[in-house]
């Protein structure tokens, strides 16, 4: 099995593509095999590069606990990368399919190469039933209690939950401990992604992310556009805003016109390998 070794700002995959090659593997077992960063290959998640009916390619990632997420905002920037760097045509622009619809990243190219993708994540989903939650009328504002701790949190889905708790002391949260406790509280059916806030200015905020299924991640593509559009909603930020996480930057925009949040941010390649 040949495969890419990608990141995002540090969220890092690994690539197969299953249009060159015929993998007879349960992928889930294989994920949580090639994910441990001790005995395997070492990743956040796994991606399979795959034929679509309704875009360019079809995305499926799955997480290093082998689920099977909706989406991941760093990793159809690595996705988008791959296929241009694969291609015998490749071009600046791909529909891919994902299990929270087909989405359309933009490529920068620059002497041939990629340097930036920006991602039209699409519409946020604002109906607590929607995202889902339970026991909830409302997404905004709510408070919970895990560990015997109250917290305040704004709920999201960006084709996948997320719930922000803004005004967080970053080096003092115990993200081992209560990231679980969240992403796994009864209020959420299909389990959320949890992400905690700091708000430097309405344009500039820090985030460190607890990512279902995967646990601390470096960054999450999907959570920063979560973290902007419920900042936003609480009168913390713009619409406009730069979300630093421990990987790096990401550039996103809640356009208010099309109700789309847009991703801007960077893939790299780390290596290629093949398993015998």
């Amino acid at each position: 099995m040949k495969f890419t070794k990608m990141h995002g700002l540090g969220n890092d995959f690994i690539l197969v593509d299953e249009r060159t090659q015929t993998i007879n593997a349960n992928f889930v077992s294989l994920a949580k095999k090639l994910c441990d960063r001790h005995e395997g290959i070492g990743a956040d998640g796994l991606i399979r590069v795959l034929p679509s009916a309704k875009g360019d390619f079809k995305m499926e990632i799955i997480n290093s606990d082998g689920s099977i997420p909706e989406m991941c905002g760093n990793g159809i920037r690595c996705f988008a990368k791959f296929v241009f760097d694969n291609e015998v045509n490749p071009k600046s622009e791909y529909k891919i399919e994902t299990g929270a619809g087909v989405l359309t990243p933009s490529l920068e190219i620059e002497n041939g190469k990629v340097v930036g993708v920006t991602v039209d994540m699409g519409e946020p989903i604002l109906t607590a039933a929607k995202i889902p939650m339970v026991g909830y009328d409302s997404h905004l504002n709510q408070k919970i209690t895990a560990g015997g701790v109250a917290y305040t949190f704004t709920a999201v889905s960006m084709g996948n939950p997320h719930i922000v708790i803004f005004d967080a002391d970053l080096p003092r949260v115990e993200l081992a401990t209560v990231g679980p406790l969240l992403e796994n509280h009864a209020a959420f059916p299909a389990r959320t992604n949890v992400h905690f806030v700091n708000v430097a200015s309405s344009t500039e905020i820090r985030v460190r992310h607890w990512e279902r299924g995967a646990g601390e991640t470096r960054a999450c593509g999907t959570g920063a556009c979560a973290c902007v559009v419920a900042g936003s909603l609480t009168g913390r930020t713009a619409r406009n805003v730069l979300v630093h996480v421990p990987g790096g930057t990401l550039k996103i925009h809640w356009d208010e016109n099309t109700n789309h949040v847009f991703m801007q941010g960077a893939a790299e390649s780390v290596y290629q390998g093949e398993l015998f």
